[in-house]
């Protein structure tokens, strides 16, 4: 008996033991990467908008090009990476960022399960724009810097007089390519008010469109990259047409909407005031 009474005291006490309320253990901070590598032209410039120039170990090729990066002046001075997984190797990368990254050819000698990588997909609307702004900016150790950069966006684009009357508007590029809906054009086209002729005419994300049904469809706006405002090949020549010269042209830089990222506004803004002025 005194047995089965010992028991249930220790039962007793170990029970109210562990019903003790524990005292909370802090929680470590996260450890911000001090060597990011980017594999692609979109994650470049989300990291110099983002990271702390420091951080940033290499970037790709292509990332002070100014006719396809819209942060090439920012690249200035930064490594660029030469497409050599020994580079990758030499560089110590704690964070590598990619479209994705943990595929990249590059990393396929490594073992990318060596490595901490972040997959981001292309953004083709404004929404993915700001979930990989939040994921970039909380991943490089800087999430305030992601909102604060959010808040400049939003409120820029607050400004933007969205255009009346359904105007219609073809995205038309060398050789005859436009571009269609389900894309970062055509998300840019909505927010400005304008009606995507590629959606008009039933026509995929890209398809070759000839000069004469462009001439019969007649859109009221072309959009054209500003690198094709003269003719430096053949595949320019056919949009200096003499048939295309009564529709009103938007031109902007390819480096605006090659990425989906902060340069949207830029983007953005430049559609609108052009249509607003040749209205």
């Amino acid at each position: 008996m005194r047995r089965l009474l010992h028991l249930a005291v220790i039962s007793l006490f170990t029970l109210g033991a562990s019903a003790a309320p524990v005292a909370p253990q802090p929680v470590a901070a996260p450890v911000r990467p001090q060597r990011i590598v980017s594999l692609n032209l979109c994650t470049d410039q989300l990291l110099l908008a983002l990271a702390d120039r420091s951080q940033i170990a290499a970037l790709t090729r292509n990332a002070r090009d100014t006719e396809m990066s819209a942060a090439a002046a920012q690249a200035q001075g930064i490594t660029l990476l030469k497409e050599s997984a020994e580079q990758l190797y030499a560089l110590r990368p704690d964070l590598i960022i990619g479209m994705p990254a943990s595929r990249h050819a590059m990393l396929r000698p490594l073992g990318p399960e060596k490595y901490r990588t972040l997959d981001l997909g292309y953004a083709e609307s404004y929404g993915t724009i700001i979930e990989q702004i939040r994921t970039v900016a909380a991943a490089v150790g800087h999430p305030a810097r992601g909102e604060a950069l959010i808040r400049r966006m939003e409120a820029d684009l607050a400004k933007l007089r969205k255009l009346k009357g359904g105007k219609v508007a073809a995205y038309y590029q060398r050789r005859g390519f436009m571009t269609g809906t389900e894309t970062l054009i055509d998300d840019l086209m909505t927010r400005a008010g304008l009606v995507n002729l590629a959606a008009k005419l039933g026509k995929p994300p890209l398809s070759q469109i000839s000069l004469e049904e462009m001439v019969a469809a007649r859109p009221d706006y072309l959009i054209v990259e500003s690198a094709t405002d003269r003719i430096v090949d053949q595949g320019t020549e056919m949009l200096h047409h003499p048939a295309l010269r009564g529709i009103p042209r938007i031109s902007i830089p390819q480096a605006w909407t090659v990425c989906g990222g902060p340069a949207y506004v830029l983007a953005a803004r430049g559609i609108v005031e052009q249509a607003a002025r040749r209205h």
